[in-house]
């Protein structure tokens, strides 16, 4: 094992900026149940441990182990709390592997229109991998799925989501243009309909209920103008009570995502 030099320390701090992610096509994560999940998606291109924890690493790791004391970890981390390993690894194609037309007429997808906090991000790619949603669409303002805060929430999930980055009206509406058959497009709108009442009068036609595309939109704006013609169910999650709805103003949108996701897949 060797020492991490000053040079990979540097292009690991660098990698905290979406522009040097771009540029090198690189990102990174932290903790071993991240590193080992992702490994199994993305090629690992640097594995540092500090010389105060020393996690024993898999055989099948073909690239070197770097060595970095527990400051240098510090100096390289995102967390708070920092681990005793980081990884680098390569972006790959992971991010421009599109589904097939077959896939996307066939399951259930989330777009996300301006979801900008990393944190909301990572939480919702996880609560996808959860429920069994592959592919998540998502307008150039989203975050990116590569920010270290994103890559940490995500617990790894990152390795079996797909994060697509499209102009959103527009994908929505070559698939309309694409497609004859009849998909749902649901919407959180505050204007919409009880989501529990637009669901149960639909249990009856689950397997279309199943080809959905559920749009989740901005932590304070909603969903942007331009998305909004093409939401053909407008749909709100109602509070428990009166009083609630009015101490609250609304939900956070990775809660909200966990919860209409949770009642497409009930039954």
């Amino acid at each position: 094992m060797e020492k991490i030099s000053k040079a990979q320390a540097k292009l690991v701090r660098s990698l905290q900026h979406k522009k040097f992610r771009d540029e090198t096509g690189l990102f990174v994560a932290e903790g071993e149940k991240c590193i080992e999940e992702l490994r199994k998606a993305f090629p690992l291109e640097m594995l540092v441990v500090s010389t105060e924890y020393r996690p024993a690493a898999p055989d099948s790791i073909q690239t070197d182990i770097l060595l970095a004391s527990q400051t240098e970890i510090a100096q390289m981390s995102s967390l708070r709390t920092p681990q005793g390993s980081l990884a680098v690894f390569k972006k790959g194609q992971r991010d421009h592997v599109q589904c097939t037309k077959e896939e996307e007429r066939e399951t259930l997808v989330l777009a996300l229109d301006g979801v900008q906090d990393p944190g909301n991000l990572g939480t919702i790619i996880r609560t996808c991998d959860w429920f069994g949603v592959h592919d998540i669409f998502c307008s150039p303002d989203t975050a990116d799925c590569y920010n270290p805060k994103v890559v940490q929430a995500t617990m790894g999930a990152l390795a079996r989501v797909r994060v697509h980055y499209v102009d959103l009206p527009q994908w929505i509406e070559e698939y309309r243009i694409q497609n004859t058959e009849y998909r749902p497009i649901y919407g959180t709108l505050l204007e919409g309909r009880n989501m529990y009442d637009v669901l149960q009068r639909e249990r009856s036609v689950s397997a279309q209920r199943e080809r959905s595309i559920i749009v989740m939109g901005n932590e304070g704006n909603g969903i942007s103008p331009e998305v909004r013609p093409f939401i053909t169910h407008p749909v709100f999650i109602p509070s428990y009570s009166k009083e609630a709805s009015e101490r609250i103003e609304s939900l956070n949108v990775a809660i909200a995502t966990a919860i209409v996701l949770a009642e497409f897949r009930r039954q």
